[in-house]
């Protein structure tokens, strides 16, 4: 069953994922490899955190409580960092389990006038109100996507400390933001924001200089960068989407919600391995992460 088109086709790996007796992938909210090809899913059911092979043999899940899993990122140095979006903080781990830095303070979020069920940002504020995202860079820089109940990008030094941070509630100009919900770094060092309720991905240097933007999404909400510089962008409205640097459409695949093989409910996390397999994680109705093999 073959998915794409031309240099980026793809076939799914419909068994991949073994769990033991007793787990579920339920709501996937995000996934990450590591530099030995071990994928880490992180998802909201009673084992949050799931390690698995590139073969999709489990591997160990992780003993740690999360309030509300939401984003994962692998540092170049191996450490994991979690967003525990309803606890508005962002977790720095080593591959054993040791809590190494926490940025925010355990729900304490920040006065931006969010309340349910209106969720609407009023104000942008400082760190954090229902954060992200999270993407570091090779010397330790930390960025993070503040999204549900902010709509601002942070960045942090490698100690955690806040070096700046940037945005505003919107959607007509742009470093404005209306639930920013992914982050991600190109292979040139700059950020890749997914803008979500803005169908947009917008693009700032490191000091958090706007660059340029690329529309046209459904609700894009991670990406990931590839080799070639070609962007893997997984949009809630089910669909995933390949881009070249240019922003022409490489591949694209899903459009109507469903639950066949391959199509698509709701992507939210995307990840992939040295091989340039895509690992997709579903929310909501999805409830489950696909592997979709590089030909």
């Amino acid at each position: 069953m073959a998915f794409g088109s031309g240099d980026y086709t793809f076939e799914l790996d419909e068994n991949w994922g073994k769990l033991p007796e007793g787990y579920e992938f339920f709501q996937v909210a995000d996934v990450a490899v590591n530099k030995d090809d071990q994928v880490y899913v992180y998802n909201r059911s009673a084992h949050p955190l799931m390690v698995f092979d590139r073969e999709g043999n489990f591997v160990k899940s992780w003993g740690v409580e999360f309030a509300n899993p939401h984003g994962i990122h692998i540092s170049p140095d191996g450490s994991i960092f979690f967003a525990d979006r309803d606890a508005h903080v962002i977790l720095k781990y080593s591959p054993d389990e040791r809590l190494l830095l926490t940025l925010g303070t355990r729900d304490s979020p920040s006065d931006t006038g969010y309340t349910l069920p209106e969720r609407v940002v009023h104000r942008a504020a400082g760190p954090f109100n229902l954060p992200t995202g999270i993407a570091v860079t090779k010397e330790g820089d930390i960025f993070v996507s503040d999204g549900y109940g902010n709509a601002r990008m942070h960045k942090y030094n490698s100690s955690g400390a806040l070096i700046t941070s940037w945005g505003a509630p919107g959607s007509a100009n742009p470093v404005d933001f209306n639930l920013p919900h992914g982050v991600t770094l190109d292979n040139d060092g700059n950020l890749i924001v997914c803008d979500r309720e803005n169908n947009r991905l917008q693009f700032f240097d490191q000091d958090g200089e706007f660059l340029y933007m690329r529309q046209g999404f459904r609700q894009p909400a991670d990406a990931v960068v590839g080799p070639n510089d070609e962007i893997y962008v997984a949009e809630l409205g089910h669909r995933l989407t390949i881009i070249d640097d240019d922003g022409d459409i490489l591949a694209r695949w899903g459009d109507d919600s469903s639950h066949d093989p391959g199509q698509f409910v709701a992507p939210h996390g995307i990840a992939i391995d040295s091989h340039s397999d895509i690992y997709v994680g579903e929310v909501l109705e999805g409830q489950r992460i696909q592997k979709f093999v590089r030909q």
